[in-house]
């Protein structure tokens, strides 16, 4: 019997604007991305789980407006004044909670952004009020910013990022898979990342590749349901 082969290629991430899969769950914050030329005061702040898209809209973003990402842990070891020439979208602000560096680094970009005439999108797990930023006047800041958040996942939106996954790393999974693994797995974009990787790994060597059995065992393994008899 034929075994599959598993050459270890990246996943590629397809982070285009046709690529970004509209829902109820996050419709609302992608029309509010959308409007940047209006956001109040130039900038916004978006919010939403690990896997929720943040990345891949601000990616949309970015090339929409010929602005530039970047992480908010790496702008103290960036050219500030440079990158605030064109419009920016910070990623996971948060993080640089209690670190002075990046809070001043922040705090400058930000001011030169809004200074030149640019817009500034910012993206975090959590609303502003929640970063615990200890800089005063880039917590005002951020406070003051409008907030777009991203939904949990419904049915439609998470088959579609678990296809996109799987896409990702050309996987083509049987036809019952997806609709089973949203039926039984817990509705978060982090644990659909989860699944399709440790499903990529365990279908190594099975000529069937990624089947509804492989995808049951893959949910108990990563404690995601408890195996019954009765599906």
């Amino acid at each position: 019997m034929a075994l599959q082969l598993k050459f270890d290629i990246p996943a590629r991430p397809a982070l285009g604007r046709g690529d970004f899969y509209v829902t109820q769950s996050n419709a609302v914050a992608l029309g509010l991305v959308d409007t940047w030329p209006n956001w109040p005061n130039g900038k916004m702040v978006l919010v939403g789980p690990h896997g929720s898209g943040k990345t891949h809209l601000g990616h949309v973003w970015c090339k929409d407006t010929d602005g530039r990402m970047v992480s908010a842990l790496d702008i103290g070891a960036r050219d500030v004044p440079g990158l605030a020439d064109t419009p920016v979208c910070v990623e996971d602000v948060e993080q640089i909670a209690g670190v002075p560096e990046g809070e001043q680094a922040l705090f400058h970009l930000h001011n030169l952004v809004l200074a030149n005439g640019h817009s500034m999108l910012l993206t975090a797990t959590r609303a502003p009020t929640a970063w615990d930023i200890r800089l005063p006047d880039l917590s005002s800041r951020m406070e003051g910013t409008t907030v777009a958040k991203m939904a949990p996942p419904d049915d439609i939106l998470l088959s579609a990022v678990l296809a996109k996954l799987f896409a990702d790393r050309q996987i083509v999974p049987m036809a019952d898979v997806i609709p089973y693994l949203v039926r039984w797995m817990p509705r978060s974009f982090e644990a659909a990342g989860a699944v399709v990787a440790h499903l990529d790994t365990e279908a190594l060597g099975t000529p069937k590749g990624v089947t509804r059995t492989l995808a049951r065992t893959a949910l108990a393994d990563l404690e995601f349901r408890e195996e019954t008899a009765s599906d």
